[in-house]
């Protein structure tokens, strides 16, 4: 699936394809987020990744990458696309939080040059009720 840059509807169909969780975010979400201050949206092929950034601090919000084009890099070239971003806004560290469940992307992650920073136990709703730990990460950017 290839997005159109900046169409709420677009990226909300993917993030439900993409994300296993109770309520994806929806065209409404994405909309209000895209117009916030700071917030910046990366779109790949396949796949996308939004951010926000803050002074020399950036947050990862989400990413996501249509389920059927996995492994092919899209997830990676999406991160890179973030950082990149990050970096050309002044910011000098990014963060994250990721499902503790979610190995692919903490293994993503990881190889990028994410390190855990910590955790927040119960903090996202587990699809069929309970909770899930967030692994928090965060990276060094290189100035731009």
């Amino acid at each position: 699936m290839t997005l159109p840059d900046a169409d709420p509807v677009a990226l909300a169909r993917l993030h439900a394809a993409a994300m296993e969780v109770p309520r994806p975010w929806s065209a409404a979400d994405f909309a209000a987020l895209m117009g916030a201050p700071g917030v910046f949206l990366r779109c790949v092929p396949h796949g996308f990744a939004l951010g926000r950034a803050v002074l020399d601090e950036a947050e990862l919000l989400t990413l996501a990458v249509d389920p059927a084009a996995r492994r092919r890099g899209h997830g990676r070239a999406a991160l890179t696309a973030f950082e990149t971003a990050a970096q050309q806004g002044g910011a000098r560290v990014a963060h994250l939080e990721v499902s503790a469940e979610n190995i692919a992307a903490r293994a993503l992650y990881a190889a990028a040059g994410w390190e855990v920073s910590g955790q927040r136990r119960g903090y996202y709703d587990r699809p069929g009720g309970g909770r899930i730990d967030a692994i928090a990460m965060r990276r060094m950017l290189s100035p731009a």
